[in-house]
């Protein structure tokens, strides 16, 4: 066994191992369908594309497609729908005949790869120009053995665009491949043609599910289209049958399980189905797409039961529905609201209560400048002004030591704010300034004349001091009507009697 035969057998083991393991959440999907193993076949060595691509002849294809025709002529109206609409005719025609649409795209794909590997050797690098499979069948029909048709072809025109013509045409200049036979351009050309018919026949197929779907299921084909309906309705099983689904399971139909092969390229995305891949969820970005699938897989199971009871014929029904998934899909989408600098709220404390009274009064003035600190913030206009201190530059005095206040009136005493002076300093102050012995010049502004020594005419000369009374008057005052006086001993009304 040479070492790429053990590397194939390693690869399909860990595929059978795996299989089950990988997606354990697909183990109960019956409505799945398995994706074969895309293994790459040769198909230069088949002789004619009839070989391979047997759908076309089929007894199936040929009656499916003359019963489309037969009920094309035929006008359908709304009332004709009655009872299960299972039992009608013309939906199990559809059904069968949207089953047939996924068969004609495999057989499309056998006949691109049986085309390309035929003119592969004419011109090998036109499948990497034109990756289409519909336009390079068409491109080869078109061509043929004559690469110089690239140049001013108009009906090359209407398949490719100007620019892929112009790299088809330089391309096609160097290219380094051999002509064709005769029987091989014929095989080609007939493979071509059977090619452009199976689509001709699928767009005939599309046209008709889609017109009959709005009158089997009018309100399920308007929110995922008529083709995604009928696959829907196809693999549940019939309209009343998808009407008793639940969203959840209704989202998984139409599931493909993978087959895991060590050469396979696809790639399937779990529990995704139909619904999945319909055109309303994929016009999403990718991050919404699931969310979107579950959005309309649970509006589908209400359509679905509107129409399984034949209401709403109209659509009126489905057309709400598909109004409030566009609503919902342009609220995920849209930008978040620019974050705007909005200043800070009023606060909710109210305005505080205000004391009033004698000792809050007090207190304000108390707290009030003083003269020296209003003369202190005093400047004067047009002067330079020395700091108070080095340290502290720009802080001045004011008005403080200055012989001009500055004032055109004199300044008024605040009897409020002026320094308080207690009553024992007071004691001392007016004890301090009471005269004891004869006035004299220092102590006193009286005159230099006055004397101690009286004449008298008993006795003569005689010491007498002028200023006694006096002294007696203030002593009696300062003690019975001084600010400073206190009541030493009060009689009673009783006592002096």
């Amino acid at each position: 066994m040479s070492l790429a035969d053990e590397l194939l057998a390693d690869l399909e083991e860990a595929g059978d191992e795996g299989e089950d393991g990988l997606y354990p959440g697909e183990e109960g999907e019956s409505d799945g369908e398995d994706i074969p193993e895309e293994m790459e076949v040769d198909y230069s060595g088949a002789e004619s594309v009839s070989s391979i691509a047997k759908l076309r002849n089929s007894k199936q294809f040929s009656e499916i497609m003359d019963k489309i025709a037969i009920y094309v002529e035929k006008q359908r109206k709304n009332s004709e729908v009655s009872g299960p609409v299972e039992a009608d005719p013309e939906y199990k025609l559809i059904v069968a005949a949207n089953n047939l649409t996924v068969e004609i795209e495999n057989e499309l794909n056998i006949i691109h790869k049986f085309v390309r590997d035929k003119y592969s050797k004419r011109f090998p690098e036109l499948e990497s120009l034109v990756p289409n499979s519909l336009d390079y069948v068409r491109t080869v029909k078109e061509l043929g053995n004559n690469l110089d048709k690239c140049k001013n072809n108009e009906n090359l025109q209407q398949i490719l665009t100007n620019a892929t013509i112009m790299v088809v045409s330089v391309t096609a200049s160097t290219t380094q491949g051999t002509m064709l036979g005769e029987d091989e351009l014929k095989r080609l050309e007939e493979a071509c043609d059977m090619a452009l018919e199976l689509n001709q026949s699928k767009h005939r197929i599309y046209e008709y599910v889609e017109s009959r779907m709005s009158f089997i299921a009018p309100n399920l084909s308007v929110i995922v289209g008529a083709s995604t309906a009928a696959k829907i309705m196809g693999i549940a099983g019939g309209l009343t049958n998808l009407s008793k689904m639940p969203a959840c399971n209704l989202m998984l139909l139409g599931t493909q399980k993978r087959t895991l092969s060590g050469f396979s390229s696809t790639a399937v995305l779990p529990h995704t189905g139909y619904i999945y891949h319909c055109d309303v969820v994929q016009t999403l970005p990718p991050d919404l797409r699931r969310k979107a699938a579950r959005l309309v897989s649970a509006k589908c199971t209400l359509a679905s039961r509107v129409d399984s009871f034949h209401e709403s014929a109209d659509g009126k029904v489905g057309y709400d529905l598909k109004e409030e998934i566009e609503k919902k899909f342009d609220k995920w989408q849209e930008p978040p609201p620019v974050k705007t600098v909005k200043p800070l709220p009023a606060p909710l404390d109210g305005q505080r209560k205000k004391r009033g009274g004698r000792r809050y009064r007090k207190m304000k003035e108390r707290l009030g400048l003083t003269e020296i600190r209003k003369h202190a913030n005093r400047m004067t206009f047009a002067e330079i002004e020395d700091d108070a201190y080095q340290e502290d530059l720009g802080f001045s005095l004011g008005q403080l030591g200055k012989s001009g206040s500055g004032r055109v009136r004199q300044a008024q005493v605040n009897e409020a704010t002026k320094a308080r002076i207690s009553k024992s300093l007071q004691r001392k102050l007016q004890k301090q300034n009471m005269t004891y012995g004869g006035r004299s010049s220092v102590r006193d502004n009286s005159s230099g004349t006055s004397s101690s020594v009286a004449f008298t005419p008993l006795q003569g000369l005689e010491i007498v001091n002028p200023h006694a009374a006096e002294k007696k008057v203030a002593e009696a005052n300062q003690k019975y009507f001084s600010n400073m006086a206190e009541f030493l001993k009060v009689k009673k009304e009783g006592e002096g009697k």
